[in-house]
């Protein structure tokens, strides 16, 4: 996904000077190609969020289009004021990621994991928030995000859990994709790393799987016709089960085509060991085992009949 990231920026600015990378002392590495390619089009601004924030607004009003880069847990949780006031009510065009979401810096603890980012930025207008679950997702995003005049912001996860398209995929803003047919008439709908268990599990309980590249807007149209064809859904999401994909399901729902749903995620704590990303998914539920536990006699509650 990160190689993905870098292989759209370069495409974008190489094509466009008007795209500009700003990077809060993060990324040497990812954006060495960048460097090498765009040097007048990248600015380093420290370890200084709030002020990369506010130069990505000045930039944006002078015809530039700014990328902003940075660990999730500091862009955006770091700087939501920033990008509430100098970018969202402005309505800028300024693409915000957020690396290494959920639980992927794992061993540096809770100070660099953000299972909060979603939940932060859910309730400031304008802005479109996107959390693919692929690099094929991630290039298709990054096109669609290029061309959209309004604020967006980036969720992606480090951990490289292997592809769930087999190229990219057509998307459409706020809409989600299906990447698994199952007979169940409860559904499966996740985002980022978690599409990838959620396909396993689909595969397993034929469930039909829908993964979630935008979580800001959702398609409220598409969400209540799916209702309003199934028994139940189960969310699942490298974020808080609180504020996230979840809530957000729920909300689109609940004035139309009511469903029951499960919402997997992170529960109300913080991490209290310190491991490996695999050793922090087990600790929080999100491991395979774990979801399973949970999934198993929800859906036996719903007799599997009809195609999606």
């Amino acid at each position: 996904m990160r190689a993905a990231f870098s292989a759209a920026l370069v495409e974008a600015a190489t094509k466009d000077e008007r795209v500009v990378l700003l990077t809060g002392d993060h990324g040497y590495a990812l954006f060495d190609e960048f460097r090498k390619r765009c040097p007048g089009q990248y600015i380093n601004a420290g370890i200084a969020e709030q002020n990369m924030v506010g130069v990505a607004a000045g930039l944006a009003k002078a015809g530039f289009r700014p990328i902003v880069y940075g660990l999730s847990a500091f862009v955006p949780v770091r700087v939501v004021e920033q990008i509430k006031i100098d970018v969202c009510y402005e309505k800028l065009p300024v693409i915000f990621t957020g690396d290494g979401a959920g639980l992927v810096y794992s061993t540096l603890g809770t100070s660099h994991q953000s299972f909060e980012d979603i939940a932060c930025l859910r309730s400031v207008p304008y802005i479109d928030i996107m959390s693919p679950c692929d690099a094929h997702e991630l290039t298709a995003c990054m096109s669609i995000a290029l061309t959209l005049q309004s604020p967006v912001y980036m969720r992606m996860g480090k951990a490289d859990l292997g592809a769930v398209h087999a190229k990219a995929p057509s998307l459409t803003r706020g809409e989600l994709a299906c990447v698994h047919r199952g007979q169940s008439r409860v559904h499966f709908i996740a985002t980022g790393s978690m599409v990838k268990t959620a396909c396993e599990l689909g595969a397993e309980v034929d469930v039909s799987v829908w993964s979630a590249p935008w979580i800001k807007p959702l398609d409220a149209g598409q969400l209540g016709a799916l209702a309003a064809s199934s028994s139940a859904f189960v969310t699942l999401e490298e974020h808080s089960a609180a504020g996230g994909l979840g809530a957000a399901v729920l909300e689109a729902i609940s004035e139309t085509n009511p469903v029951p749903v499960l919402r997997i995620g992170v529960g109300e704590r913080f991490s209290e060991t310190c491991g490996s990303h695999a050793h922090a998914m087990r600790e929080h539920g999100l491991d395979i085992a774990s979801i399973r536990s949970r999934v198993a006699p929800f859906v036996d509650k719903w007799p599997a009949f009809g195609a999606c």
